[in-house]
Order: structure tokens, then C-alpha cells, then sequence
């Protein structure tokens, strides 16, 4: 018996976020994932959400709508409450809107420079949102805890990994093997509350 798979579009152009996403979603067998890489028309929103969740509802509403498809989305923070919460909502655009990974990373250090290691604690935030034209259908949230180092170790993962060291862990994450970081990151459990509803997401109607 055949089975029916459905198109869900994933709302990024970020190819390591892209292979992350697959990577946890491969046992699904229903669906087909697409990012927007295949979409070279589309033109993403201005993320001007005040807050991790709003930005995630923004870019998967309006790709859903403007591509007529099932989609998910998700924005991701890294917060610092020993510096009021910062970079948070900002965090791939800390250092400036055009800022790379490593500029965002320097800036984060230059900030956290005269921190002790008991005030360098820090979290990441995830939200994702499955959305069709109609409307958003679900959002999970996830996060993952631990510290910021002094410097920047190992050079796999992407955004703040090589920063970012989970609780009861000893290498950052990205020391650690892909496999292993997909499978106890803030994104891994986000998308842990959304499997009953994408296994099952053949069977409805947008």
C-alpha cells in the first residue's frame, strides 16, 4: 500500500536549519519536505515581531499564503539573562541586519567579556509554527539550557553552537555530533510536541 505524501514547505533559505529540519523529520513518511530555496521568487516578510513567537507566526502565515501550501516555520533566541535577555529575538541580526554568524558571536563575547561563569547562563528559545493558507494550525515552543563560553570551540552546527554548551554536557554544540545535537536541541523538542499532528497531517485539508 502506497503512501500518501504531502508537500509542507519549510520557511527558510538556511541550509544548515534546512538539514537540521530534515534530519529530524526523515522517519516521517508522509511528508515532503521543501524549503524556500525552491521558491527563488519568493520574497520572505520583515521579521518585526517584538517577540520569538510573533516572527514565527509572521514567516509562516505569509509563506503559506503567498505559496498556497502547508508550511513551517520557526525562529530560534539566544537569551542571556544576566544581560536582560539579550540577544533574544534579535539573535540572528545582533550585530546588524546584514551580520553573519561570526559577527554576531564576537559581539555576544564583547558583551559577556567581564561576566563570571556563574552569570554566563543562557538558553535557547525555539518556536515553530505549522501553518496552511487558512490559517496557523498549531505552535510548539522548545528550549534548550546551559552556558555561554569564553571562546568559541569546534567548528560544526551554526548561529551561537560554538558558544553554547548544554547542561550535563561538556563539548559545545558544535563539538558535538550532528546526531546527537539534533536529538537534545531546543529545535528537537519543538518539534517532538508537533509529531502527532504532522504524521497525521496527509489526512487534512488546508
Amino acid at each position: 500500500m502506497s503512501i500518501t505524501r504531502l508537500e509542507v514547505i519549510l520557511a527558510s533559505t538556511n541550509v544548515h536549519k534546512i538539514r537540521e529540519f530534515r534530519a529530524m523529520l526523515k522517519e516521517n513518511q508522509t511528508l515532503d519536505i521543501r524549503s524556500l530555496t525552491d521558491f527563488p521568487d519568493y520574497l520572505p516578510p520583515e521579521e518585526i515581531g517584538k517577540t520569538i513567537e510573533e516572527n514565527a507566526v509572521l514567516k509562516a502565515m505569509h509563506a503559506a499564503t503567498a505559496l498556497g501550501r502547508w508550511v513551517i516555520a520557526d525562529d530560534t533566541g539566544l537569551v542571556v539573562p544576566a544581560l536582560g535577555g539579550i540577544p533574544g529575538v534579535r539573535s540572528a541580526r545582533f550585530a546588524g541586519n546584514d551580520a553573519s554568524d561570526l559577527d554576531n558571536r564576537k559581539k555576544l563575547l564583547e558583551h559577556m567579556h567581564h561576566l563570571l561563569d556563574d552569570d554566563r547562563c543562557a538558553y535557547f528559545e525555539c518556536c515553530i509554527v505549522l501553518a496552511s493558507p487558512q490559517g496557523v494550525k498549531r505552535i510548539a515552543r522548545g528550549s534548550c539550557e546551559g552556558s555561554i563560553l569564553r571562546e568559541e570551540r569546534g567548528g560544526g552546527g551554526f548561529g551561537y553552537d560554538s558558544l553554547f554548551v548544554k547542561h550535563g554536557y561538556s563539548k559545545s554544540f558544535a563539538e558535538l555530533e550532528e546526531a546527537l545535537k539534533n536529538r537534545i536541541s531546543h529545535r528537537r523538542k519543538a518539534i517532538d510536541k508537533l509529531a502527532v499532528i504532522l504524521e497525521s497531517l496527509s489526512e487534512l485539508s488546508p
